[in-house]
């Protein structure tokens, strides 16, 4: 019933879906305002920037792009941390999942095998599925292509 997005960004992933209750958490000020006001006729809908609420829970949270954008080790813990704290049943990541200090020289982007971290630190958290990206990623076409997959958690019982 009730959907987590941490790093929900300007919104353009939550006009392509439909959710009965929605929080959208994100770094930037700027993304949560955009945010707010192009949502701001859907009472399902809410906005905050991290930090603002550490007592948010839903029956799912989700982290579509954001993982391998987490270069500082202490940024990627505690988003770990919020992201499945904040789940009460599951949680779904799309990212890539190796490690690689710097994908194409790109200072923004570190590639990180986040399923280690939810082994060793999601215990209650099962691995359920991974759906491999339609469109692989192609260095030569970089904007058609991508290098993550979709992971699907479960909390156990």
């Amino acid at each position: 019933d009730t959907v987590i997005e941490f790093g929900c960004g300007d919104g353009n992933q939550l006009t392509l879906a439909e959710y009965p209750s929605y929080i959208g958490v994100d770094v930037s000020v700027e993304a949560v305002k955009l945010c707010s006001q192009l949502f701001n006729m859907d009472e399902n809908k809410e906005f905050f920037v991290v930090g603002e609420r550490d007592d948010l829970k839903g029956d799912l949270t989700l982290s579509l792009d954001v993982i391998y954008h987490l270069v500082e080790d202490a940024v990627y813990e505690r988003y770990m941390q919020d992201l499945f704290q904040s789940s009460t049943r599951y949680v779904i990541v799309y990212a890539s999942n190796k490690e690689d200090d710097n994908a194409l020289g790109a200072s923004h982007v570190r590639h990180r095998r986040f399923t280690d971290w939810v082994s060793q630190n999601a215990k209650s958290f099962k691995f359920v599925q991974k759906i491999d990206n339609k469109f692989p990623f192609d260095k030569n076409d970089q904007k058609n292509t991508s290098f993550a997959d979709f992971y699907f958690f479960e909390r156990e019982a």
